[in-house]
């Protein structure tokens, strides 16, 4: 029993070996950090839009703001004239911009939520990416290592004084014939 847990093991082990050299682990890092690249400039541009949305409620806020002080003004004009059924069309009209503010100011809210948790979600990847992008740089430096290795003789090989003498000899030798 024991002994065919081990093979079957083995068998693994070797099943898991030769579809690691199929797979070619640069090539797999190389496209994880080109998708990762990818869905980091989405979210970057997601976080752009955001911002601009957040920007034109601020914007849209401001003018309600405007609006309800003006609308106070007048309120107070309609009242020291008694022209209560002006002043009635008036209040309705302040309470749908209270009513709008307050919608704008939630909204408001969730986009900034929305944003910040966008922001901690870009920081986290960019860290994540850069250390995928430093791994392909040490698989790379270990490739290049490892085909400098499979070439002994290219780097190793070194030229005596010898044979520089032979292969001056024979260069002298071909031009004095010609």
């Amino acid at each position: 029993m024991a002994l065919i847990t081990r093979v079957s093991r083995l068998f693994r082990a070797d099943m898991h070996a030769v579809l690691d050299r199929i797979e070619e682990p640069d090539l797999l890092l190389k496209q994880a950090i080109r998708e990762m690249e990818a869905a980091y400039s989405e979210d970057e541009q997601r976080s752009r839009l955001l911002k601009h949305e957040l920007g034109q409620l601020e914007s849209r806020q401001q003018s309600c703001n405007k609006k309800l002080d003006t609308l106070a003004v007048e309120l107070d004009i309609c009242f020291h004239s008694g022209k209560e059924e002006l002043a009635r069309e008036l209040i309705r009209r302040q309470l749908e911009t209270e009513q709008l503010s307050e919608q704008l100011h939630n909204r408001q809210q969730r986009i900034q939520q929305q944003v910040n948790e966008l922001l901690q979600r870009l920081q986290e990847n960019r860290v994540q990416l850069e250390s995928m992008r430093q791994k392909a740089q040490l698989l790379d430096e270990e490739r290049q290592d490892s085909s400098l290795a499979d070439y002994p003789e290219i780097t190793t090989a070194a030229i005596q004084e010898a044979d520089i003498e032979i292969a001056f000899l024979r260069e002298k030798q071909k031009r004095s014939q010609s």
